[in-house]
């Protein structure tokens, strides 16, 4: 029983949470695609509702807790508050505007690629060392990247493909930063709703270009409230649990998930090109992020 229990405790929201990564993606590709809303208004309208998830599950722990409400708050200088949500706010704006021409399979590649690079980088600028294998895999995800990227049977458009590259780096700094977030749910909270202010700001610079249907909101409120708020929640109640190699390596799931709800729900068949790519991109990923079996 407390095997199964533990399991139960890590691979339940651990799963629950790559549904809900890969469910993000679906929800932005759909919305863009067959409603009339428009990306600023996806972006302003997902991080709203995020934030406003986040501060009820925060403020309903602070009661269970018997905690004041507002009890959580950040300290530090007032402009380093603002890194973390304005990281955020790039990988949202960027990643909704991707979404605008991308597929659903190749924007997650395309995201998923940029931030484990990013990770792996900030990792050797630390001082980590590859051994052989990792190296290669290295090579061979760069090699997948750059097979996606060059013009050929499908390649995506270098523009959005350039904005998804950019919110995976985005996002990859905001994770970064937070792992040193003492309380993970509030510190969230805090920076959707910071990310919201400049989500609005985005809004009002696109003014008359603005469209919005029934249907968009409630895709984009979807993204918001559960794929990224609940899915957020989700995660951090995993990642304890989790070794980092594990963490990063059970993320090789998304743009997999991605694609197969691409094909059942929208219709979206990966050619060769994206194939050959996702292998080479995930499986060279997956070997830098296997430790090598001397190292504990």
């Amino acid at each position: 029983m407390p095997v199964r229990a533990a399991t139960g405790r890590v691979w339940l929201p651990t799963s629950a949470a790559m549904l809900a990564f890969a469910g993000n993606s679906l929800l932005c590709r759909a919305a863009l695609l067959r409603t009339a809303i428009d990306p600023a208004s996806f972006t302003a309208l997902r991080l709203l509702s995020g934030a406003a998830m986040l501060m009820l599950l925060a403020a309903w722990r602070q009661r269970r807790a018997g905690q004041p409400a507002g009890a959580a708050h950040d300290c530090g200088p007032a402009l380093a508050r603002w890194w973390s949500p304005l990281a955020l706010f790039a990988y949202a704006a960027g990643f909704s505007f991707a979404y605008a021409q991308l597929g659903a399979a190749t924007g997650a590649l395309l995201l998923f690629g940029a931030v484990q690079a990013t990770m792996i980088g900030a990792s050797l600028w630390r001082g980590e060392r590859l051994c052989a294998r990792q190296r290669s895999g290295l090579g061979l995800a760069l090699a997948g990247l750059a097979v996606l990227l060059l013009p050929g049977w499908a390649a995506p458009p270098p523009g959005p493909a350039l904005l998804m590259l950019g919110a995976g780096v985005a996002w990859a700094v905001y994770s970064l930063r937070g792992r040193a977030a003492r309380d993970p749910l509030a510190a969230s909270a805090m920076n959707f709703a910071r990310a919201a202010l400049a989500g609005l700001a985005l809004v009002a610079a696109f003014g008359a270009r603005l469209s919005i249907d029934g249907t968009g909101l409630a895709l984009a409120l979807a993204s918001g409230a559960l794929a990224s708020g609940l899915g957020y929640v989700f995660w951090y109640a995993a990642l304890p649990h989790l070794t980092g190699s594990a963490a990063a390596t059970v993320q090789l799931s998304v743009p997999v998930l991605t694609a197969l709800g691409g094909v059942a729900l929208l219709g979206e068949l990966p050619g060769p090109q994206l194939l050959a790519a996702g292998v080479a991109i995930l499986g060279g990923i997956a070997l830098v992020l296997v430790r090598p079996a001397s190292a504990h």
